[in-house]
């Protein structure tokens, strides 16, 4: 009976003395190269406006620090006599605060209703940490407070706020003017500066809407013109077939023949009809490669992606051209939409166009029909290559070979 229950102790404390082991170097090193790549890959894979968001609200939330300093004043009261479990007791309230504090501006930017629970807990944790007093955290506070309430009401509260600490200090110790012009100062930031974050947030995110909805207003703009070209070409020719064929019926039941020379010109106005349709689709895919560069240059940087572009555009005929600047806006299409590139080059040379970026974020699948694979598909039909997919180096190339 002794010997099973010694093996079951020993085992036991190896186990419990594997599970305490430390973490080796190796171990500790590749945990955080695993850090670092998640880090990377979720900026990488934000947009604009969440690099904005988070840009405000980490500044937002410095303004905490300034009521950290109630940490030190606390040491000071430890310092000078007062009971350690009362400042222990106010650490952890300051640290509840703190934690908190956090979420209310969070909340804000969201649109999401006013943390009330929240704000009360807040509210009630400076009210019990006023037996010392300390004056960092009613700024704090109102500045939590300040996205959701009127601005007549936090200036009123503000006012207010300056009334317990600065008489207190009055009574005891006469007027500290020092001590008044800190508190109006530690308001003033904090209010201000949550005001003017919220602000600054939703001017940011009505310009980030705003591009998007210029963008879907352009391409709805072109269809509409080209469905009134459309309508311009095929409304008289369509009313001439409609009253050929009309004239045709009538005349087929007394003459024949002359029904049947009718038809024929219904036929070939149908052909000329045709003709001038593709003529249209035809001019209307023509397009000057040199501009759409610069267009696209310019959408790209408007987006905050360094484009470069080195183009040899002077040799290429036409149909090249055409097919090249096809193949260039959908390229910057994807760039936008489907990659986080901070980078983007494009080459052009004797024919072949190479479209690079580094804002690979994920496995590529495949091409959607109306996408890339319909591109390669008209470049095959012209005597071309389409190849785009991941680099070693991380990027993304896109690939093009036309018959110059």
């Amino acid at each position: 009976m002794t010997i099973p229950t010694t093996t079951s102790a020993t085992a036991s404390t190896t186990t419990a003395t594997t599970a305490t082991a430390p973490a080796t170097p190796a171990a500790t090193s590749a945990a955080r190269r695993a850090t670092r790549w998640v880090t990377r890959r979720v900026i990488r894979r934000a947009t604009k406006l969440d690099k904005i968001r988070w840009l405000i609200v980490y500044t937002t939330d410095s303004l905490l620090l300034l009521s950290a300093i109630a940490y030190y004043d606390l040491f000071i009261r430890w310092q000078i006599g007062v009971p350690w479990p009362v400042i222990a007791a106010g650490v952890v309230l300051l640290v509840a605060f703190h934690v908190m504090g956090t979420r209310p501006f969070r909340t804000a930017i969201r649109g999401g209703e006013r943390p009330t629970a929240i704000l009360a807990m807040t509210g009630g944790i400076v009210v019990l940490l006023s037996i010392f007093p300390l004056m960092w955290l009613y700024p704090t506070w109102l500045g939590l407070l300040a996205p959701f309430v009127r601005r007549r009401t936090i200036i009123v509260l503000s006012v207010v706020s300056l009334l317990p600490v600065n008489l207190l200090v009055t009574l005891v110790e006469g007027f500290a003017p020092e001590l008044f012009l800190m508190q109006v100062l530690l308001t003033a930031i904090n209010v201000g500066g949550v005001l003017a974050n919220l602000w600054l947030w939703r001017v940011a995110r009505d310009a980030y809407d705003g591009q998007e909805a210029l963008a879907r207003l352009a391409v709805s703009e072109e269809r509409l013109r080209f469905a009134r070209d459309l309508n311009d070409l095929l409304g008289q020719s369509l009313s001439d077939v409609a009253a050929r064929t009309a004239m045709a019926e009538w005349t087929l039941r007394g003459d024949q023949e002359a029904a049947s020379a009718e038809m024929f010109e219904v036929r070939d106005l149908a052909r000329r009809s045709l003709r001038e349709v593709r003529a249209a689709v035809q001019n209307y895919r023509a397009v000057d490669l040199d501009e759409v560069l610069a267009s696209v240059r310019a959408v790209l940087e408007a987006a905050d992606v360094r484009c470069t572009v080195r183009a040899e555009t002077g040799s290429l005929s036409p149909e090249t051209g055409t097919l090249l600047a096809t193949v260039v806006r959908e390229g910057a299409t994807n760039v936008l939409k489907h990659s986080k590139a901070e980078r983007c080059t494009i080459t052009i040379e004797d024919g072949v166009l190479e479209m690079s970026n580094d804002g690979v974020s994920g496995p590529v699948g495949e091409h959607a029909p109306n996408g890339l694979a319909g591109l390669a598909q008209r470049l095959r039909a012209a005597g071309g290559t389409l190849d785009a997919g991941p680099t070693r180096e991380g990027g993304y190339l896109l690939r093009a070979a036309v018959p110059a």
